[in-house]
């Protein structure tokens, strides 16, 4: 099963996220499928925090992907 789900990246105490689509079976740093945007909490003045590719995440859904939890609030957020 495709899941849409956070892969961790940057440097120690200084997280940035891609979201991808992936193998659910695959593990959270390890290969994935698509790049669908990226989350950087730690953002700050004009830095962009999140950015989604909509279209891309649409067509994963209506597919049957499903999203982690944290991707889901993301979502809606944007």
């Amino acid at each position: 099963m495709v899941k849409i789900r956070l892969s961790r990246g940057g440097a120690k105490k200084k997280p940035f996220y891609h979201v991808v689509a992936t193998d659910s079976r695959k593990r959270r740093g390890s290969g994935y499928i698509e790049r669908l945007g990226f989350f950087n909490p730690g953002a700050t003045g004009q830095e962009v925090k999140l950015r989604l590719d909509k279209e891309r995440i649409d067509y994963w859904l209506s597919v049957g992907a499903q999203t982690s939890e944290r991707v889901a609030k993301l979502l809606k957020q944007d």
